[in-house]
């Protein structure tokens, strides 16, 4: 038999359980709008690959860490001393956890100020803001895994902050840590939450996503709306699509290789309870933001605490965002529309401000 045939009979025989031509067909035919803004449709794929990536490096750091305040720490110091390239995958995992949140964040900012949450694609933000508030999640459960100094007292600040609620905030605080303080229990919340609840629903969400986005293709820029077909350039998903997404990917993967191995991660010192917090205690760059917020707000604002006060806004905040596509009803760049964008604005450059506020204050 030539050897040239078996993978064409191999073909046939999938093509004939599983309708290979069909899909293939499929996406000879999908086609993607192709504008001045094409450039932000990749970071959604981006932010997929780096969720394959910290999959991927997540599996091969579980054959080695051991979660426990007796082992946590030191099952690192193994990887990154005595595995071989073990520093290279925990550095990996932890950079590309941080690239994670970045480019979900700019895909959130680019469907905003691209209007593509509007109808009919209000579950599809939706579903994206989910995934967001999963991956800040994942950030934060995975930060206490090392078992080290600084991380210790950033959860233990964090946690704080859920005790200020009234009435229930002693509950939550029990709940989400194990106990009254951060202790082993803590860390064994956080590790399941970290490697089998997070990603099941993450995975779960993520289907949904793209199933919706498979459903509704890419949205069309707005200026596009009274467009006739024939003036609106596109072009196929596959392969010219498919092909640059892959360039990103390979881009991203030498951006997270770079810092890897020129900027590693540091294990710090194992934590130890009765130690006093260490000088400049800070939280992870995504929430500087809010910490550098709440540092700004007095002890007490009327009745209220004001770090209770803090978090009820950014909650608030947070609800209002997510239901963006019921309450802006505008349409193409008229003036309400205007004023949804320049919102967007004041948001971007409150992040930024605050955050760079955070670490020149801190």
């Amino acid at each position: 038999m030539p050897l040239r045939s078996v993978p064409e009979k191999a073909y046939r025989w999938l093509d004939e359980r599983m309708g290979l031509e069909d899909i293939f067909a499929f996406l000879r035919h999908k086609e993607v709008p192709q504008s001045s803004s094409s450039i932000w449709y990749y970071f959604g794929g981006v932010s997929l690959f780096l969720f394959l990536v910290q999959v991927t490096t997540g599996i091969l750091l579980l054959m080695y860490y051991r979660p426990g305040t007796a082992s946590s720490y030191e099952s690192l110091q193994f990887i990154v001393s005595k595995v071989n390239f073990g520093w290279l995958v925990r550095d990996i995992h932890s950079w590309s956890a941080n690239l994670m949140v970045l480019c979900v964040m700019i895909h959130m900012f680019s469907v905003f100020f691209l209007k593509s949450y509007r109808k009919p694609r209000e579950l599809t933000w939706m579903s994206g803001m989910l995934l967001l508030v999963l991956v800040l999640t994942f950030g934060f459960s995975g930060y206490l895994l090392p078992w080290n100094q600084l991380a210790f007292f950033a959860t233990k600040v964090g946690t704080d902050m859920t005790g200020s609620v009234p009435l229930i905030g002693d509950y939550v605080l029990k709940v989400v840590r194990g106990g009254q303080d951060v202790t082993g229990a803590t860390l064994s919340r956080f590790f399941g939450l970290h490697v089998a609840v997070l990603p099941g629903i993450f995975t779960l969400v993520l289907s949904f996503h793209l199933f919706l986005l498979q459903r509704q293709g890419m949205s069309q820029p707005v200026d596009w709306e009274d467009l006739p077909p024939e003036r609106k350039p596109v072009m196929p998903f596959f392969p010219n699509f498919v092909l640059r997404e892959f360039i990103f990917w390979m881009c991203a993967l030498a951006v997270i290789n770079a810092l890897a191995v020129f900027f590693p991660w540091e294990l710090g010192i194992k934590a130890d309870p009765f130690a006093s917090a260490p000088a400049g205690i800070r939280p992870e760059w995504y929430f500087m933001f809010m910490f550098q917020s709440l540092k700004f707000l007095p002890a007490h604002v009327g009745p209220l605490e004001g770090e209770f006060l803090g978090l009820m806004l950014f909650n608030l905040a947070g609800v209002v965002w997510f239901f963006l596509p019921f309450w802006d009803r505008s349409g193409g760049r008229g003036g309400t529309a205007r004023l949804v964008t320049w919102l967007g604005v004041f948001v971007v450059v409150y992040i930024l401000v605050m955050t760079v506020l955070g670490y020149l204050l801190s």
